[in-house]
């Protein structure tokens, strides 16, 4: 077996049996390419079932000692998770990587955007810009039902229920969710759906909700563009990234007495664990919570 046919069985694997999305899929395999134009580039010529623990050290030496913690990590995941699928299908019989740890990441949490700093971003949003009304409707979706990037651009005109007040998105691993959406942002959807009409669209993405000039459907890099250049705009100085939205969603519904679990299932997420980096409430919040709710504290 040589390295092309495995890493294409491989990742045939990740998206049938794992479900994994495209550009989870697309990482694995940068890694793996890593690896092997390593092992090219060294005159190493070997197969992936010959490949020892040895030659996998010297690699990570020579080739990811001097990245980022978290670069080192996703490779080593990477190489892990491809020699365990060569162990599941019974083609070696120990992975190479058994006793290779995976260094640990310390987990950064993004930005949050203030309530008030929401509205900044949204007043600040010029009403004379030719897709001004797209751009808001654009900030109050992802604020107001705290979706993925991806999930926002793949929204289509045929998955949003105005009646019943919710949207139908695709997520990891193509995994479909219905996630409640408010007045708000339902109102912005249906203000922008009468300005589209009049604007250029392409027969392909008829029912792709939020489109470009040229009526495509909008990239991921392009709605990073819109919030970077509105945090500019108004002034705001955090690093910020339609996370930062998402992220904004879920600690304000908490600090307003929203429950976890709740959260998790709008969000999308499998494990509560995952939900759980959104209890970074500040401290004056934690402190009545304190007051309110512990006997030893009221009073």
């Amino acid at each position: 077996m040589n390295w092309e046919s495995s890493i294409e069985n491989f990742k045939n694997f990740l998206r049938l049996e794992r479900g994994l999305s495209q550009n989870s899929i697309n990482s694995y395999e940068y890694d793996l390419n890593l690896f092997k134009n390593y092992l090219k580039s060294n005159s190493i010529n070997i197969s992936p079932l010959e490949c020892n623990s040895e030659t996998i050290k010297r690699y990570l030496y020579s080739e990811l000692s001097t990245k980022k913690t978290r670069s080192m990590a996703r490779g080593i995941s990477a190489l892990k998770s491809y020699y365990n699928f060569l162990v599941f299908e019974n083609l070696i019989k120990i992975s190479p990587l058994s006793d290779i740890d995976t260094p640990k990441i310390e987990k950064k949490l993004p930005e949050v955007l203030t309530e008030n700093e929401i509205l900044k971003i949204i007043n600040s949003i010029d009403n004379n810009h030719p897709f001004s009304i797209r751009n808001r409707a654009i900030i109050e979706v992802l604020y107001g039902t705290g979706i993925r990037v991806s999930e926002l651009t793949d929204i289509k005109l045929s998955n949003i229920f105005f009646e019943e007040k919710i949207l139908k998105v695709k997520g990891k691993g193509d995994k479909e969710r219905f996630v409640p959406i408010g007045n708000v942002a339902s109102n912005s959807i249906k203000i922008y759906l009468e300005e589209r009409i009049s604007n250029k669209i392409e027969p392909k993405y008829s029912d792709v909700l939020f489109l470009n000039r040229y009526g495509r459907q909008l990239t991921r890099a392009m709605i990073f563009k819109i919030i970077k250049d509105l945090c500019e705009v108004s002034g705001i100085k955090k690093k910020i990234s339609p996370h930062s939205l998402r992220h904004s969603f879920a600690t304000h519904m908490l600090k307003n007495g929203a429950d976890l679990r709740s959260i998790q299932l709008i969000l999308g997420h499998e494990s509560i664990t995952t939900t759980e980096i959104y209890t970074h409430l500040d401290k004056f919040h934690l402190e009545e919570v304190l007051k309110k709710y512990h006997p030893r504290s009221k009073n």
